[in-house]
């Protein structure tokens, strides 16, 4: 992820609930900065997760492969090709 904590602000529009964000205002001084954290935050835990989600599909296929290799392709004495 390319994101710098202090790089440029671009104002954007949300539509959230209004009882939440009296709530936030009250708990934070910086409303904006405590959504840009959290925000920066969740964007990281996601491409982990994905980055995960391919590293397990990239191993599935290697010992898929493996096991072809060795063993042969499941159904393969059944197969007219």
């Amino acid at each position: 992820m390319n994101y710098v904590p202090r790089g440029p602000k671009k104002p954007v529009n949300m539509t959230l609930s209004e009882d939440l964000v009296r709530e936030a205002r009250r708990l934070t001084n910086n409303l904006s900065e405590t959504v840009e954290a959290l925000l920066a935050a969740h964007v990281a835990a996601e491409m982990r997760r994905r980055e995960d989600k391919e590293h397990r599909i990239d191993e599935t296929i290697r010992a898929l492969n493996e096991h072809d290799a060795k063993y042969g392709t499941w159904g393969e004495e059944y197969s007219t090709l």
